[in-house]
């Protein structure tokens, strides 16, 4: 269970509260290189779990745990500060509550419940990283972004509602094939 992928999981999970703080002091050049450092931990700990056939079931839930955590964080404290649009970040935080919903009404009514990232919800996340890695590049490091975060902005709305309303498709069909086999 304890193997060098999960424990970069684990440390991206527990470097959550330090990343939240460290924008929330305004040193948004250490949360730049924090976020970063979490960016290549989840490549790296992807790229070992696979390549060395390391994977385990406590890393396929806390991968994604650590992931959204530092997402949701992230957006929530740029957002409260006032770097990126509240209604963004609301939608964002509704977006991965809503799927924790689904996934454990899924859970409750059949009994059994993978976990399997849509290819959009894939795009959802490169687009909410891609944003948060900006708009921290331009407060911590200076970056000109010439515009890139103003393009990004939509393209994180559209992915995530697109995003939710594919899960929402998908559980759906599921829930109503195990009604029609009853």
């Amino acid at each position: 269970m304890i193997n060098i992928p999960n424990l970069f999981s684990f440390a991206r999970l527990v470097s959550v509260p330090l990343a939240v703080w460290l924008m929330i002091d305004g040193r948004m050049t250490a949360a730049f290189w924090l976020v970063a450092a979490a960016g290549v931990t989840d490549a790296l700990d992807g790229f070992i779990a696979k390549r060395f056939d390391a994977r385990t079931e406590l890393g396929a839930y806390l991968d994604p745990l650590a992931d959204k955590t530092l997402l949701v964080g992230a957006y929530a404290t740029l957002g409260w500060l006032g770097h990126i649009p509240v209604w963004l970040v609301i939608l964002v935080i509704f977006r991965d509550l809503f799927i924790l919903g689904g996934a454990v009404v899924v859970q409750a009514i059949t009994q059994s419940f993978k976990a399997v990232p849509m290819t959009i919800s894939k795009v959802n996340t490169v687009a909410q990283i891609a944003l948060i890695g900006l708009v921290l590049a331009r407060l911590g490091l200076g970056l000109d972004d010439y515009g890139a975060t103003g393009l990004l902005i939509p393209v994180v709305a559209a992915t995530t509602i697109l995003s939710g309303f594919a899960y929402l498709v998908h559980w759906s069909r599921r829930l109503a094939r195990i009604e029609d086999a009853r």
